[in-house]
């Protein structure tokens, strides 16, 4: 059970920084935050 949380919490938190409700939004925009949400993860990454 500990490692289902565990999991949770980091796979919540990876899911709503990318999560950008494409629906919502036209392309230009969500190509803009997509790529702005990459480049962030990378850094958060190495």
């Amino acid at each position: 059970m500990k490692t289902l949380q565990k999991f949770a919490s980091v796979h919540a938190n990876v899911h709503n920084h990318f999560s950008l409700e494409r629906h919502l939004t036209d392309r230009k925009t969500y190509k803009e935050r997509r790529s702005a949400a990459l480049a962030e993860w990378q850094i958060l990454a190495s």
